[in-house]
This record gives C-alpha cells, structure tokens and sequence, in this order.
C-alpha cells in the first residue's frame, strides 16, 4: 500500500523531467504500479482509512509523483454529474483538444505541493486521449469539464509540468480572454 512517505514533492528533479514509456504489454511490475496508484487515490477518498493511515485526499496520481520515471498515471473520481470515471493509463498521449478553455474558480492542488498556490489554471474544455489499460488495451478516453481538468493535470505530471505553470505570474487571479469558470 502506498502512503504519504511514498511521494516526492515540489523541488524534486523527477517532477520536472519527461518520464519514459513504459512497454507494452505491461510487464507484471508495471501493472502493480497501475494498482497501487488507483489503490491509493480510492484510499485516500474513504474518510477511515485516510484518517487511519494519515493520507491526503487525492482524484488523481502520476508514477513520477511516487519518483518512478514512468509514464503512468491513475485518476478516480465523479463528474458534475456523479458519473465515475476510473481510470489507469500507461503511455497516454493526448490526440486532441478544444480551443475553448475551462478552470476551477478555487483553482487547483497537488498531491505533490504541500503548500495551497492561488491562480487560475487554464484548461481546455474537452481532451481526447488515448492510452494503454492494465491488460495492454488500447483506450480512448473523451473528456470535458472537471473530467477533463482533471485528465490534463494527470497529463501533465508525465511532461515535467506543474498545474501552477499555467497561472499567469503578472495576473493570477484573471482568466484568459474567453475562459469559462466551472
């Protein structure tokens, strides 16, 4: 089971490199990495098992988050709607995106910032990605809303980004020209 000791955090060298593809099909140790990521964003949702072990709450976990240089990541967690939508994913590529743009008025956090960054993150509204599931199948996931902030943050742990370098610096709290708060 992974725990808070397992993270990496802000400053740490791995969250800002490119992490590598991992082979498909998945060997045995990057499926276990795979379950262990979701094992954790599911623990860290139920409120006993969080107090019990001292976790923080999370909906969305990449492997370099855990200091592995791999390109995986996991998100679990309900739409506006209370849809869930679960996923674990090696090797995704986002194919395409809306022009439009989309934030959360209360902006974003990260299991790997400890400390709370205001500003507004941009992102698109829809996202189309692709990626491998545990048993080496190619999906295709297609997003918008949270779901797809939320698959964009992920997204972006595997390119050595941070939600907090899309804030603007000289204007954190104006969205861009056309952005829609969610």
């Amino acid at each position: 089971m992974l725990s808070m000791q397992n993270f990496v955090y802000d400053g740490h060298p791995i969250l800002r490199q490119v992490a590598k593809e991992v082979k498909i099909p998945l060997s045995d140790e990057d499926k276990e990495i795979m379950r262990l990521i979701l094992e954790y964003i599911k623990n860290s949702q139920n409120e006993k098992l969080a107090k019990k072990y001292k976790l923080r709450e999370g909906i969305g976990l990449a492997a370099p988050q855990i200091g592995l240089d791999k390109r995986i990541f996991a998100i679990h967690v309900e739409d506006e709607d209370g849809v869930l939508h679960s996923h674990m994913l090696a090797n995704p590529k986002l194919v395409s995106h809306s022009e439009d743009l989309i934030y959360l008025p209360g902006g974003e956090g990260c299991l790997s910032v400890k400390e709370e960054i205001e500003g507004i993150v941009p992102r698109y509204r829809r996202v189309k990605i692709t990626g491998y599931n545990e048993n080496s199948e190619l999906i295709e996931i297609k997003a918008n809303g949270f779901i797809a902030i939320v698959l964009q943050h992920e997204y972006d742990h595997l390119n050595g980004k941070m939600f907090y370098d899309h804030i603007n610096p000289q204007f954190p709290h104006i969205p861009p020209t056309g952005a829609v708060s969610i």
